[in-house]
């Protein structure tokens, strides 16, 4: 039949291959470029549906995960609502711990796509170091019991690889003369990913990875309450290592906020607060490297998963 061959066999395959924008804008003409991947094109509207399937299929091809089992992870929504969804698509049973401090559309998603979701109280709605280590230990208490496969995203090798697929494509997309890129923390994933896949295509960009100021563990070694979601979960996560990274800077979340509310209205692009963070962080570094750089970001998530809050409210 003609025109088959664009046909998927599963939504599985629509993940990946995400478009990249110039921004036009919000920058300025002493800035150098600023390219940004729009991740929210993957299906569940997040990078993290590239990290989910990849762990997921990792275990299988290794016989940790088998039908009938069950899948365990600790998550602030968008790895979650990834992993339900490739969860349901593969029919395994999933069990997200989360909390109540982030979005709730992205804990209704969860539910949505099959996931036995278990909720930690967040008190205030702030996310802090002591509200990851509880729910933490809950995942990690789950998978002791028998059929459970934890996926342990902070420590997950597949996830790297997932994330190599946001640097190959942006060599592929954007060539090997980027000056800069850089992505916020959460599990040190993505940014680990992205750098090894730009070294290993001959790209000397610089790697700079992000945090909210108000939650420095990467700059001063000590966290603190935030509400950026998926990112700075109040330790320094084993995925990244000295050497893959040049630099770690820090980002105000009040201005992060500000340029996803400008993304929207200035740039079409709608997306979240760790959006808004990565282009924040890709400004400065296009104003401090100057005309002729090119500076590379990621817009990770979709801001459809953040109208019930208050960062898009009137």
């Amino acid at each position: 039949m003609p025109g088959t061959k664009q046909v998927r066999d599963s939504v599985l395959q629509a993940i990946g291959n995400t478009p990249v924008v110039r921004l036009r804008k919000v920058v300025s003409q002493s800035m150098g470029e600023v390219l940004v991947k729009l991740e929210y094109y993957n299906p569940t509207g997040s990078y993290k549906d590239r990290m989910a399937l990849a762990m997921i299929e990792g275990a299988e091809a290794r016989g940790e995960l088998r039908p009938g089992m069950r899948v365990v992870e600790w998550t602030g929504g968008s790895t979650g609502s990834s992993l339900a969804m490739v969860c349901a698509i593969k029919g395994y049973r999933f069990t997200p711990i989360s909390s109540d401090g982030f979005a709730d559309e992205k804990l209704r998603t969860m539910r949505l796509f099959g996931g036995d979701l278990e909720i930690f109280p967040a008190e205030g709605g702030k996310l802090v170091p002591e509200l990851y280590q509880r729910m933490k230990r809950r995942a990690e208490e789950l998978a002791q019991q028998p059929g459970t496969f934890y996926t342990d995203q902070f420590n997950n090798t597949d996830a790297l690889r997932a994330y190599m697929g946001i640097g190959k494509e942006l060599v592929e997309q954007a060539g090997t003369s980027l000056t800069a890129f850089c992505g916020g923390v959460g599990t040190a994933g993505m940014i680990m990913g992205v750098s090894r896949a730009l070294k290993e295509a001959g790209c000397k960009a610089r790697i700079v990875a992000l945090e909210p100021a108000s939650s420095p563990v990467l700059t001063t070694g000590k966290g603190g309450p935030h509400r950026v979601e998926g990112i700075a979960a109040g330790f320094r996560p084993p995925h990244l290592k000295e050497g893959e990274y040049d630099e770690a800077r820090t980002v105000e979340e009040g201005a992060a906020r500000e340029m996803a509310r400008r993304l929207a209205k200035e740039e079409g692009i709608f997306a979240g607060t760790s959006s808004g963070l990565n282009i924040t962080a890709a400004l400065q570094l296009a104003q401090e490297l100057g005309r002729g750089s090119i500076v590379a970001t990621v817009a990770v998530d979709t801001g459809f998963k953040y109208l019930a809050g208050d960062l898009y409210r009137e």
